[in-house]
């Protein structure tokens, strides 16, 4: 059975806090315990990092001001990279399944076509380079996801109104004392962390004085859903001054349930409240599909958009993440990718520190990471932006320049830009990072996302992402080799170690069978897992628990891990 997402409407229940108000914690003392994290926001992001911090053990409370999911599709593009994360989540399938996946796009002058680009030109890869699913199916999987797990708690109708920080930043006694005001009255919520997942508009960065800065664009654009029956393949379609919408651009996408998403840039001059009229914004979506088209319109929005940034993800004891932290324009899918990321990036980082594992200097880093990932992606979306919309005749007459030469010429796609599409960060200058010692080639450098290959796992097909986890993981080549005794007893360290590693042995032939116990043994039936991550017999590679390489080395040492481990979680002396 269907569910209509849209619709749903979620109860609130008063909480522990006001049906006891009076409540002490298990000392005695006046003030309640501290949850350990705090979740503001049910969105995509919110969602994701609390779900990540439960299913890692941490309890968490994810707090929202509403009782439904997004209205509209919203965002609709979710990468390779996202789709990986989700698979972590366990939903991934879940949104592949109902999501339509695509890997080509096309770009077009007026109506001619100029050229075809594919995000994912080889083969074994699980997923694909993006899926488009309406937000408000990713909403809804992540939400029932969430209500599986026993440590997660969701309070409806919770809005945020006060924020006081309690106790020295970085010390076990820090925490932060929420004033959530809910239909039953005001009510006091403490956690030792807060994650704001709380969108563009952020009142926990209200609430904090603290502001976002960057630059609005002087343009407007109309996304109009539109549910019809088409032909267009599914590919992304984007055009440059087309016939039907002439000195605009046009963007077309196809979503589940026949739905087709169209962007039309309007200009700035274009009144907001009049374009979002169905007596305009039909001769438009006409004007493209033809006359004798038939379609409904199921969502209509008219938006500018700005590239900008908090100065700071980290302020204290409360965390930004996803719009709230940094926002860039919608040419890219970079948003909620991006999002999704930061939830990636924090839960694992948090997790350690409430632990006791990791120095609380490690959430530093998730500040330093994910401020550099948002500037790329809004050097990126700004790019776009600017080749897009021209805002003077000699950048009119540069991009025309380039996307006739594109015709032709290899060099000028490189510059035709029609909204560059999201891409991990390759986290190069982390302080995580354990730098090479030893000569490698290929994209697998410290700081990078692991990519995929096609395995096998007691004789059946599988995925290797899928087995490095969320735990800090040790991959060892062995190619046909096999592991030696002495290698062996040294895996088998690590794995009991205060840090224990999930072990991964990647085996081309039967000779890695046999090896330390509990050690998960991959066959590489293809190759293309030694050949992406360029290793030889003897090459480890440990990845943190987001699956980004931390360090690698052509012989496995068990000290150097061990230093590798130290520097990951900052430990004193290391980062």
């Amino acid at each position: 059975m269907s569910i209509n997402y849209q619709t749903l409407s979620f109860e609130y229940k008063p909480c522990r806090e006001q049906s006891e108000p009076g409540a002490r914690d298990a000392q005695g003392g006046a003030e309640p315990a501290a949850y350990p994290v705090i979740v503001v926001g049910a969105g995509p992001v919110g969602l994701a990092t609390a779900i990540d911090l439960a299913q890692q053990g941490v309890p968490v409370v994810l707090v929202d001001d509403d009782c439904s999911l997004s209205t509209g599709s919203r965002a609709i593009c979710f990468s390779k990279r996202s789709l990986d994360i989700f698979d972590r989540l366990g939903c991934g399938q879940r949104m592949v399944d109902k999501g339509i996946s695509w890997n080509v796009g096309k770009v077009f002058l007026k109506d001619e076509l100029v050229y075809t680009f594919n995000l994912q030109p080889e083969a074994g890869h699980h997923r694909p380079a993006f899926i488009n699913l309406q937000q408000y199916y990713v909403e809804g999987f992540l939400l029932e996801r969430a209500q599986e797990m026993p440590n997660l708690e969701i309070r409806w109708k919770s809005k945020v109104v006060g924020v006081q920080q309690i106790g020295t930043p970085g010390t076990r006694d820090a925490s932060v004392t929420l004033s959530v005001d809910t239909p039953n009255g005001q009510y006091a919520l403490r956690g030792r962390y807060v994650v704001a997942a709380d969108g563009s508009r952020s009142p926990i960065r209200n609430l904090m004085g603290l502001d976002s800065k960057g630059v609005t664009f002087k343009d407007r654009f109309l996304i109009a859903d539109v549910k019809m029956e088409a032909d267009f393949p599914t590919e992304r379609w984007f055009w440059f001054d087309p016939p039907f919408h002439p000195n605009q651009s046009v963007l077309l996408h196809r979503q589940p349930d026949n739905v087709w998403r169209i962007d039309f840039q309007l200009g700035w001059d274009a009144d907001p409240v009049l374009e979002r009229t169905p007596e305009r914004v039909i001769p438009r979506v006409r004007a493209l599909l033809g006359p004798d088209a038939k379609f409904e319109l199921e969502w209509v929005s008219v938006y500018t958009f700005s590239c900008l940034r908090m100065e700071r993800f980290r302020h204290g004891n409360v965390l930004f993440a996803g719009d709230s932290a940094h926002g860039v324009s919608p040419f890219g899918a970079r948003g909620a990718n991006s999002g999704v990321q930061d939830a990636e990036n924090l839960a694992w980082k948090l997790a350690m520190v409430l632990e006791g594992k990791a120095s609380d200097t490690l959430l530093d880093t998730y500040a330093s990471e994910r401020e550099f990932a948002a500037d790329e992606n809004i050097r990126n979306s700004t790019r776009s932006t600017d080749f897009i919309t021209p805002k003077s005749p000699v950048s009119r007459v540069f991009r025309d320049a380039v996307l006739k030469l594109s015709r032709k010429h290899a060099f000028a796609r490189q510059l035709t830009n029609s909204g560059r599409l999201s891409v991990p960060a390759v986290l190069r200058d982390s302080p995580l990072n354990t730098a090479d010692g030893d000569s490698f080639e290929g994209a697998m450098v410290p700081g990078a996302p692991c990519v995929d290959a096609p395995v096998q796992v007691a004789g059946q097909p599988a995925w290797l992402l899928r087995q490095l986890g969320q735990r800090f993981t040790g991959m060892l080549f062995c190619g046909s080799q096999g592991v030696d005794s002495a290698t062996q007893a040294a895996l088998a360290a690590l794995r009991a170690g205060s840090i224990p590693l999930n072990l991964v042995v990647v085996t081309s032939g039967d000779a890695g069978d046999v090896v330390a116990a509990g050690a998960n043994v991959v066959r590489d039936i293809e190759g293309l897992a030694t050949a992406r991550y360029d290793a030889k017999p003897g090459t480890f590679y440990l990845i943190r628990p987001d699956q980004h390489v931390c360090a690698r080395w052509r012989q496995f040492d068990v000290s150097a891990v061990d230093s590798a481990l130290e520097r990951a979680l900052c430990v004193e002396g290391t980062a």
